[in-house]
């Protein structure tokens, strides 16, 4: 094998050590045996364009930072955020920092436009979060937040959500208890305005197009709406999202026409 693969494998190794993982648990996730991953990981094994991808969502940064050697990554809350997705795995799920910060923007844009209507309580978010971040994939084939979703009986849930809520509250937004007609209700008050020098236009633009479609739907609507999306419906319960699956949707839900090029 080549230099290349060598480092790439070397690479994988960092990354899986850096996030808690042993090559077992690692192996699973790619379905392919420990002692593949192993051979990977040492240069003697290529790596295919599935096995790739699967690494990509797991780490939750781009293939394009995954190859590019020269480029350093970070994971963070690799041991705060966690999900048994079987009896016999564990995963642990991680954010590049990176991302971390435009979520905060992402969630203050959000706040600001719609976090005013009655109906935007913390479900209604995250299906909104939800579908800016998987319109967002489907349409530029890359990430604006990168947030991680888990299957909920409610919807798409953002498992990064409340800590990083948690880092935001008293300086950047508050949260209130309240009620929606006569349902509790968990709401959120921007406390500044977005830092707009971290989105970009075509960001924004899509951010306000699923804004402009779904900031009416009240809770239970929304949820509805997001259980007829193909990423959802692919999902096993309480099981992760995969970014990938958008290129599947049917036309009520895609963003993007299958014959421009990116």
């Amino acid at each position: 094998m080549n230099t290349f693969y060598k480092a790439l494998g070397e690479r994988i190794k960092k990354m899986r050590e850096k996030a808690n993982f042993s090559q077992e648990d690692l192996g699973r996730l790619l379905d392919i045996h420990r002692v593949s991953l192993s051979q990977m990981e040492k240069g003697n094994r290529k790596i295919t364009a599935e096995e790739l991808a699967k690494l990509s969502n797991t780490f939750n940064i781009s293939t394009d930072v995954l190859l590019d050697l020269k480029k350093d990554f970070e994971i963070v809350f690799a041991d705060a955020i966690k999900k048994k997705t079987s009896d016999k795995q564990e995963t642990r799920i991680s954010v590049p920092q990176k991302n971390v910060e435009k979520f905060k923007e992402v969630l203050l844009y959000l706040l600001n436009k719609v976090g005013s209507k009655t109906n935007v309580g913390e479900t209604v978010i995250y299906k909104l979060l939800y579908f800016i971040d998987f319109n967002f994939y489907e349409k530029y084939e890359e990430q604006l937040i990168g947030a991680t979703y888990q299957k909920n009986i409610h919807g798409p849930t953002p498992i990064e959500f409340l800590k990083i809520v948690e880092e935001m509250e008293g300086t950047d937004l508050t949260k209130i208890a309240t009620k929606y007609f006569k349902y509790p209700q968990t709401r959120y008050i921007a406390l500044r305005a977005p830092d707009l020098s971290k989105l970009k236009a075509h960001e924004i633009k899509l951010i306000d197009d699923v804004l402009e479609h779904l900031s009416d739907m009240n809770a239970t609507q929304i949820s509805d709406y997001s259980h007829d999306d193909v990423p959802w419906l692919t999902t096993e319960d309480q099981g992760i999202i995969e970014y990938e699956s958008v290129f599947y949707r049917t036309p009520a839900y895609s963003v993007r026409s299958y014959g421009e090029d990116i």
